[in-house]
C-alpha cells in the first residue's frame, strides 16, 4: 500500500489503471481506488475532480501507453512488416490491458485537450506506418480508419467471447490484416499509375 504522503494524480491514475485491468472498467469506483492506496476517499479529491476526472485521466494514460507499444513494434520497419507488427502490438495491448484498451474506446470527453492530443499522438503513429504508400490526404484517411476499425472490431469481438469455432484465431487476425495490406498494396499501386 502506498502512504498518503506519495499520493498523485499520476498514482491515482495508475492505480485505476491497474484495478481497472484486473476487474473491469465498468466496476471502478473512487472507493475501490482509495482502499487500493490505503487512504481514506476524501484524500483522492486534492488531485482529481472525481471518477470523471479519473476516467479522462485513463484514456489518456492508455492512449499514451498504446502509442509507446505501436510506436516500439513499428521501429527498424516499414509497410507491411510496420503494419502487421502494430497489428499484434495492438491486439497484445488489448489482451494484456483490458481495463486499460476500453478505457480508450469508452468514449473519452474529445473536447478535452489532453484527450485530443492523446488521440492525435496515438493516430499519429499508425499515420506514419501507412504514410509509406504515399496516398493522397483522403486515401490515407480511409486506410486509417479501415486499420483501426479492423484491429478494434477483432479485438472487441474476440473479448466478447463471439470467436468460438475451433480455426485458431491468431490466423484468423494474421489474415484480416493481410488482407488489408494487399488492399493498401493494390490501391497505392492503382493511385501511382
Amino acid at each position: 500500500m502506498t502512504l498518503r504522503a506519495g499520493l498523485s494524480y499520476q498514482l491515482i491514475i495508475e492505480t485505476a489503471a491497474l484495478l481497472a485491468d484486473q476487474y473491469g472498467l465498468e466496476t471502478l469506483t473512487l472507493t475501490q481506488i482509495a482502499e487500493y492506496l490505503g487512504v481514506r476517499k476524501p484524500s483522492l479529491y486534492n488531485h482529481i475532480g472525481g471518477l470523471p476526472d479519473v476516467q479522462q485521466g485513463l484514456a489518456v494514460f492508455a492512449m499514451q501507453e498504446l502509442r509507446i507499444k505501436l510506436s516500439d513494434a513499428a521501429i527498424g520497419l516499414s509497410k507491411r512488416d510496420a503494419i502487421m507488427a502494430i497489428a499484434k502490438a495492438y491486439r497484445r495491448f488489448a489482451h494484456e490491458r483490458p481495463g486499460l484498451y476500453r478505457a480508450i474506446v469508452a468514449r473519452p470527453n474529445r473536447d478535452n485537450a489532453a484527450v485530443k492530443e492523446a488521440i492525435q499522438k496515438l493516430m499519429h503513429i499508425i499515420a506514419i506506418v501507412l504514410g509509406a504508400y504515399k496516398l493522397n490526404a483522403s486515401d490515407s484517411t480511409h486506410a486509417l480508419r479501415g486499420l483501426r476499425s479492423l484491429m478494434h472490431g477483432f479485438v472487441s469481438l474476440e473479448a466478447a467471447g463471439w470467436f468460438v469455432q475451433p480455426v485458431e484465431r491468431d490466423e484468423s487476425y494474421h489474415q484480416l490484416i493481410n488482407t488489408f495490406i494487399h488492399g493498401i498494396e493494390a490501391l497505392a499501386a492503382e493511385r501511382s499509375k
